[in-house]
């Protein structure tokens, strides 16, 4: 059992106090209610951005990171479709200098066209970096457009198009800031060898008096249901042919998702699953081949993605692997390979949550999903998955009216 405090502050901010005095240190999380999905479609990449300008100076401080490395601190960030998450591990005696880092940066950033111009070339390099210039590196550009019309998980998280992060003006980025980085729209975890009253007593003092911003209201196009398989064809140079294929399965609180979950694990989670045995070890018809979904708050995807073996035909391989879907659809699973994917899940929880960072950010997630204290329960969620509802979830997701596929060719 993971044990917590709870309490709000005027402004709107969300405080959680996970006491763990085994620890010299202490860690504060705070996630902000904000990622890609907020974004317009004209203006793409912007809470990633964001993630970037966060680092590059507040109000008062014109430096972030010198003072935290004085106090001994780490930090780091990250951006999804879905939220943004800013953590800082850091001696307990010295914690009051996170509380003074993080209330600047959500008071006001030290918005100049200076520190927008070098964020942007860092983002825009690593645009040019990871997905321009890197093999297979627009594949998930392609399949997200693909596979969603209506929402905006369509685009990636650092931005549908590089133009978008080079035509971003210092009003527009003000703007989204003031919009969306308020206390009202945070999760603060405080973690570690602290305890409740003096991080209620800090939590007032630092970021009591940051004014909260308008109230929430997200109204995200909800996707509508596939009813005809989509196709794609790409030639590119690359190594090797390669093979995405998705489908859509419900949101991230839906009884759906923690099925998908273990299914995923079933067909492509190491090597000892179906697709790996079969195609890699068995057929050789792919060189590598799992299976995964986005974990997105909103309703999802799971993907089969794989490279084939050089000279193995595109179709064959897509036929070997819709047989291995197609038995899992219409054969019942045994107790003991459901059982295995179980204990993986649950070894893997157990050893996540050694980890006091990690405490931190799964008590703000589950906090931005409706309760914290769902961490708790939400081993026995993957309990209660049977075999029969991991047959009935599969005849539900691998439809072919669900799926969206690409074909990644290389250039010969």
């Amino acid at each position: 059992m993971i044990r917590f405090d709870r309490f709000t502050l005027a402004n709107g901010l969300r405080v959680i106090v996970h006491q763990d005095t085994a620890t010299p240190t202490v860690v504060m999380n705070i996630l902000y209610d904000v990622g890609a999905r907020d974004e317009v479609p004209e203006q793409t990449g912007f809470a990633h951005l964001f993630e970037h300008l966060m680092f590059g100076g507040s109000v008062n401080i014109p430096e972030y990171d010198e003072p935290l490395q004085l106090a001994g601190g780490e930090n780091n960030a990250y951006t999804t479709n879905d939220l943004t998450n800013y953590y800082i591990q850091i001696p307990k005696e010295n914690i009051e200098t996170a509380f003074w880092l993080e209330s600047d940066r959500m008071l006001s950033l030290a918005f100049s066209e200076k520190s927008l111009e070098v964020q942007r070339k860092v983002v825009c390099e690593e645009f040019k970096e990871h997905y321009l210039d890197k093999p297979y590196g627009d594949a998930w550009f392609k399949l997200r457009e693909l596979v969603y019309k209506n929402h905006p998980y369509r685009w990636m998280t650092i931005g549908k198009e590089l133009s978008h992060i080079e035509n971003a003006r210092l009003e527009d980025v003000k703007n989204f800031f003031f919009k969306h980085y308020r206390p009202n729209n945070a999760i603060m975890v405080i973690a570690g060898n602290i305890t409740t009253e003096s991080v209620k007593a800090l939590a007032e003092e630092w970021f009591g008096d940051i004014p909260a911003g308008a109230p929430k209201k997200r109204e995200v196009p909800v996707e509508q249901p596939q009813t005809a398989a989509r196709k794609e064809t790409v030639t590119a140079d690359v190594p090797l042919d390669a093979f995405y294929k998705c489908w859509h399965i419900g949101d991230r609180l839906s009884p759906e998702y923690y099925v998908a979950d273990l299914l995923t694990d079933i067909l492509g989670g190491g090597e000892s699953s179906r697709l790996f045995e079969k195609l890699v070890k068995e057929q050789q018809l792919f060189v590598n081949i799992q299976c995964y979904h986005m974990g997105s708050i909103d309703p999802g995807i799971i993907c089969i993605e794989g490279k084939l073996v050089k000279g193995a035909d595109m179709k064959e391989a897509e036929a070997a692997v819709e047989a291995i879907l197609r038995q899992i659809k219409e054969e019942p699973i045994q107790e003991t390979e459901l059982q295995k994917v179980k204990n993986k899940t649950e070894s893997m929880m157990a050893f996540e949550d050694m980890s006091l960072l990690n405490r931190a950010n799964s008590l703000a997630f589950y906090e931005l999903l409706g309760d914290a204290g769902m961490m708790n329960t939400e081993l026995d969620r993957y309990s209660a998955v049977t075999t029969q509802a991991i047959r009935e979830t599969a005849q539900k997701i691998f439809r072919e009216e669900n799926s969206s596929t690409l074909y990644y060719h290389a250039k010969h």
